[in-house]
């Protein structure tokens, strides 16, 4: 186990706070000694104190500054969730500069859009293909951008002649392999002229987020909408400073970078980096953490590997299993009605506690005492068998446009498949038509570069027009009379897959359209999935040419039914569904479709791309209600319609087509 903090209560370094950094420097001067942060080299877990994480984010400072930056320029960061991460962006954060998360595997157009965009002047870049997309991205397309700065010195040897503005991490103390004294860290009062020029009311940091159409939008979010949040963290958290967790959800992810990363700077609690995500479940083991927040992925299939080990055992064993889920449950219910829990089903949660429980806990390193989830739906039966097992999991609500979280259930206040009440310092009402409105401290200052689309978010409701602007969330929701909000539907087009990623469909659809004409529509798919998945209809006409060519359709045929789609565009008679059909089962043309979902998706960033997907016999229908007669996708028609074989995509890895 790692070493931390001693038991104590957590003190809270936001209250005071003017900024960021102030936060930050703060916590220092408090918790200098005590672990701050872990990394694993060769095997071996190193401890970085506070007092050292601070002084490795003076020395970034001290580069960015020699580079000539001024407050409120943009700083950008591309990797991992590692302990780099962690230290460039603090020192961004002591200057008074913007610093803002790009996720790693992004296409080079989306890089060159986020650098662009931003008018970014650095950007820290954690790897050799990293490296390669945004020299790619820069090249001659990025006037603002000054510095690209590799995590390495080795790697900006390597790249040296590409690009006369890559610098060496040394320069910014960054590179563990080489000596620390290879920059000075910035000194005290300088810092405190820093700080010092910083407005709470200046933004912070930018946040990229995942629109229904068209590029992603820049959230901007001030020092007081996080110091805010983080302040009152003892509401809806019960923390100590002896807590430790595990890091590995991204940075560029609003709830990881406000929630646990700056919220961990505000408690004073250590955290470990995994490794990787594939690393996760054994690291958890070494680290042994006590609190735990990830998207609902993880818990997904923590309780899927439990029940594919429990179909292994002998019947006894799942029978014992099954009867401790059934005690437990029951146990749980009854606590979070509020209602007496009888002794005889205490005791007998206390043997399936010993003969069951105990394990499935050991696989989270068995000191775990709550989980944070939310950016995703997770399932009541999931939910269930976490607090079954004694491993509390608290569901919350947010977005990034909200400062992460408005609503969670919390210790006392639970209502498992809920998101929770409103957190104390926020507001939250549901205009005529149930969409969720937000008011409060923790609403952002808007998108940069794009009023319109801060004054679409940020409106009065429509049944008060005269009133105060709220945030419009686009989600669908529900209150019960004890206050727990409940998501029931999304105005907004957006998947949010299990892993948490907001993504825009359309985005995903046009580029497996544009890849290749044999493709008329695209309905991508993946709310609260493991990944995306796709339902793809065939272009008719292009589709039947094809088919003249494999000598599986005539050219009579083809001649015939052209003519009547020139008639009735929209019209999908059974004699041409039968005539495609011949085709699209060929292998040559399936394998067409497969190179075309390739093409595709080397356009999109590794999590929106399509894994697998169906190809119907035909294009989608008026008739049938997939389609508008301007051909728009209706898209919970679509859902309806295909559930079964959208659900078979997921649960026979047979079916279905794989771009691969």
């Amino acid at each position: 186990m790692l070493e931390t903090a001693p038991h104590a209560a957590v003190t809270y370094t936001a209250k005071d706070a003017r900024s960021i950094g102030d936060m930050f420097r703060r916590r220092a001067r408090e918790s200098g000694p005590l672990p701050a942060l872990y990394e694993k080299r060769a095997g071996t877990w190193h401890k970085t104190t506070w007092a050292g994480f601070y002084d490795d984010a003076r020395r970034v400072l001290a580069g960015l500054l020699a580079l000539g930056l001024q407050k409120g320029d943009k700083v950008a960061v591309l990797g991992e969730t590692k302990r780099p991460w962690a230290v460039l962006d603090m020192g961004a954060q002591l200057g008074g500069f913007v610093s803002y998360g790009i996720y790693p595997k992004q296409p080079v157009e989306a890089l060159r859009y986020l650098l662009q965009h931003a008018d970014a002047k650095v950007v820290f870049v954690d790897s050799a293909g990293e490296l390669e997309r945004v020299l790619e991205a820069a090249h001659e397309s990025c006037p603002e951008l000054i510095a690209i700065v590799p995590w390495s010195d080795a790697l900006a040897t390597t790249y040296a002649d590409r690009d006369p503005r890559i610098i060496a991490a040394s320069r910014f103390g960054l590179d563990v392999a080489a000596s620390s004294a290879a920059i000075a860290p910035v000194d005290e009062a300088t810092i405190d002229r820093l700080l010092g020029a910083i407005d709470p009311q200046d933004t912070a940091i930018l946040v990229y987020t995942s629109g229904t159409t068209g590029p992603p939008k820049a959230a901007m979010l001030s020092h007081f909408n996080m110091l805010d949040l983080l302040a009152t963290q003892s509401t809806f958290l019960e923390l100590y400073a002896d807590d430790l967790s595990l890091s590995f959800l991204p940075m560029a992810h609003v709830a990881e970078r406000i929630l646990a990363f700056y919220g961990r700077i505000c408690t004073g609690l250590a955290t470990a980096y995994a490794t990787s995500t594939a690393t996760v479940l054994q690291e958890l083991q070494e680290v042994q953490p006590t609190v735990f927040g990830s998207v609902p992925r993880i818990f997904e299939k923590a309780h899927a590997k439990a029940m594919s080990e429990l179909a292994k055992k002998p019947p006894a064993v799942q029978r014992i299993f099954r009867w401790a889920l059934a005690v437990s449950t029951k146990r749980v219910r009854l606590q979070h009605a509020g209602q007496p829990v009888p002794f005889a089903l205490r005791a007998q949660h206390a043997l399936a506690d010993r003969l069951v429980w105990k394990r499935v806990r050991q696989a989270f390193g068995g000191r775990v005492r709550l989980f944070v989830t939310g950016a995703a739906p997770i399932a009541l039966s999931i939910l269930e068998f976490f607090w079954a097992a004694g491993m509390p999991i608290y569901e919350a609500y947010g977005m990034t446009e909200a400062t992460v979280a408005t609503h969670i259930n919390r210790p006392g206040s639970v209502r498992l498949g809920s998101v929770g009440k409103v957190v104390p310092r926020m507001q939250c009402k549901l205009a005529a038509d149930h969409e969720i409105l937000l008011g409060g401290p923790w609403v952002f200052q808007g998108y940069y570069k794009d009023p319109a689309a801060t004054a679409e978010m940020l409106k009065p409701a429509a049944d008060d027009p005269g009133g105060p602007a709220w945030l419009h969330t686009g989600d669908i929701g529900s209150v019960d009379r004890d206050g727990y909000l409940r998501i029931t539907d999304r105005k907004k087009h957006l998947i949010i897959t299990a892993g948490g990623k907001n993504l825009a469909p359309a985005n995903i659809e046009k580029a497996l359209r544009e890849a290749s004409p044999l493709i008329a529509q695209v309905h991508a798919h993946g709310d609260r999935r493991a990944y995306v998945s796709a339902i793809i209809a065939p272009s008719p006409v292009e589709t039947l040419e094809l088919g003249v060519g494999y000598g599986v359709v005539t050219q009579a045929e083809l001649d015939s039914r052209t003519a009547e789609l020139l008639a009735n565009p929209t019209g999908r008679s059974a004699e041409l569904e039968t005539t495609m059909r011949r085709v699209t089962g060929h292998p040559d043309f399936q394998r067409q479709i497969q190179d075309a979902v390739r093409r595709g998706n080397a356009k999109l960033a590794q999590v929106e791309q399509v894994r697998r997907f169906v190809l119907l016999d035909r294009d989608f229908s008026q008739e049938r209600g997939e389609v508008t007669p301007t051909m728009k996708l209706r898209r919970k028609a679509i859902e309806t319609l295909h559930a079964p074989l959208l659900d078979r995509l997921y649960d026979d890895p047979n079916f279905g087509l794989s771009p691969s």
